[in-house]
Formats: structure tokens, C-alpha cells, sequence
């Protein structure tokens, strides 16, 4: 059995993390920062974003995306500061969350669809593609909590876990952009996909809070191996060296006042054989 380690802890609820430059860059949701973390523990507040940070990329000229969750905004961090990249509240019913960027700077963009922590009823969201320049539409419909997002090293697959499916999906990418032939690329329940990410040999890691654990799984569904986590596992990333280090995100709650009323984030790590791969 796989075994984690702490590398930081004291976060109020850690989320999109994403391998750049040697550092992995996160987002502390509900204490309203993106951080940067080196493989010391040493941090960097990168940035703060008030409306809640959530998915992270990068633009083939560097500089960073940010999804501000609760305004429904993709943010640009230009050198004085951050800046509106697009306005996402026309197309994304509830607050937004994670999300992939493509080799062309095209943002794809989950949402919640409904208020999670008020308990409503859940209801079917979109995937919002934002170009390089900002325009932005509808590349997918009828999504049950799009979230955690890969792309192949090939560039032509999108994978996002559906959270209230409990299931992967898969599409196909056209050259502008747009996504077609949706098709489920691993039903895993009783497991819930929240982050994920993408290994060389094709098989996904997710991060799954519902059952406290990451599981790495192959298209169809087969449980390959499983790593129990001590709080409710949230996110996880392939970095590191050779992109061997599995990063895991973890936190008691996802609950805003009780993350920022106790601050039982952490980030984990287990060293890995088998490297990441594809985007982010």
C-alpha cells in the first residue's frame, strides 16, 4: 500500500493544483489566495482573489488564467495585476470551478450547476471554452458537475470527471475548439470524481472526497490501485521530478465558514513509477 506524506498543512481548503516551473501552484479556495509550493515546503502567495480562486493554467505567452468561482469570471495575471479575461456569467448557471488550458491558450471551464453547500437540488451545468482572446462559449451541455479536467498528449481528447455522475467522460477535440462524440470513459462509482490527472500510461489518478481516497483508473472503469487518505481527498497532481511525485489535496470540509474557522488543508505526496502526461 502506497503511503502519503505531508509536504504543507494549515490550509483552509486547497484546489486546483497545477505543476509549472518546478513549484506546484494551488488554489486556497476559502482563504482567497493562489500559492505557489516548492518540493521544501517553501511557499508564495501568488496572487489574491476575493470571489475565490479555483482551476489554474497558462498561456503560451506565461502568463497565468485564474477562475474566480464566485463572480463567474476567468482572470488574466498580467504584470500589474490581474485582469478580466472573460465573463462567464451568462453561460455558467452556478459558481464556476475547475479547469484545463490546451496548448492554445483555450480555456475549458467547469461550473457547479447548483449551490452545493446550501443543499440544493443538483441540476445540469456547462463546460464554457474561452479562446485566447477572450470570447467565450458553450462546448458542452447537460453536464452533472463538470469539474476535474485532463486533455491527451496528442491534444484531440478532453476527459472531465462528472461529479454527481460519478463517472469520466470523454470528448473529442475539433480544431477550433469545439467538443464532440461524448462517450463515458469509466463509470466509478461508488467513488466521486472531484481533481484528476492524466499518466503515461493512460490510466487517470482522481482525487475522490466522497470515499476519502485517490484511485488510479483505466478507461472502462478498472480500479487499478487505490490510496486511502486520512481527510477527504479533493484534487491531485503529477509533478515533480520526471512528473513522479503524485500531489494530493486534502482538507477535513469543503465547507467555506467551517475551512476558514479551522484550517485542516494539507497537501500529500507519494512517489509514483509511472509519469504524468498530457495537460495540465
Amino acid at each position: 500500500m502506497r503511503t502519503l506524506t505531508t509536504l504543507i498543512d494549515e490550509l483552509s481548503f486547497p484546489e486546483g493544483p497545477r505543476w509549472h516551473d518546478e513549484r506546484l501552484f494551488f488554489s486556497d479556495m476559502h482563504a482567497h489566495r493562489v500559492i505557489a509550493v516548492d518540493l521544501a515546503g517553501r511557499t508564495e502567495t501568488i496572487c489574491e482573489v476575493p470571489t475565490w480562486p479555483s482551476g489554474l493554467g497558462w498561456l503560451p505567452d506565461g502568463r497565468m488564467l485564474v477562475v474566480s468561482m464566485t463572480d463567474r469570471r476567468l482572470l488574466r495575471l498580467d504584470r500589474d495585476g490581474l485582469k478580466v479575461a472573460a465573463d462567464l456569467s451568462q453561460l455558467a448557471s452556478f459558481h464556476c470551478n475547475d479547469m484545463v488550458v490546451d496548448a492554445h491558450g483555450r480555456a475549458y471551464i467547469g461550473n457547479f450547476g447548483f449551490d452545493l453547500h446550501a443543499g440544493s437540488a443538483p441540476r445540469l451545468a456547462a463546460i464554457v471554452m474561452v479562446e485566447h482572446n477572450g470570447a467565450a462559449r458553450v462546448v458542452a451541455d447537460q453536464m452533472r458537475f463538470p469539474n476535474g479536467s485532463v486533455i491527451t498528449p496528442d491534444g484531440k481528447t478532453l476527459i472531465v470527471g462528472e461529479s454527481t455522475g460519478a463517472c469520466l467522460t470523454a470528448f473529442d477535440i475539433d480544431a477550433d475548439g469545439s467538443l464532440r462524440n461524448r462517450r463515458v470513459w469509466a463509470g466509478i462509482a461508488p467513488a466521486v470524481p472531484d481533481g484528476i490527472a492524466l499518466d503515461a500510461e493512460g490510466a487517470i489518478w482522481v482525487a475522490s472526497p466522497v470515499t476519502d481516497e485517490v484511485i488510479r483508473v483505466t478507461e472502462g472503469g478498472k480500479v487499478i490501485e487505490r490510496i486511502k487518505t486520512a481527510n477527504h481527498a479533493y484534487a491531485c497532481m503529477l509533478g515533480g521530478p520526471g512528473r513522479r511525485t503524485l500531489f494530493v489535496l486534502t482538507a477535513a470540509d469543503s465547507d467555506p465558514d467551517k475551512c476558514r474557522a479551522k484550517a485542516t488543508g494539507r497537501i500529500e505526496t507519494a512517489p509514483v513509477e509511472v509519469p504524468g502526461a498530457g495537460l495540465p
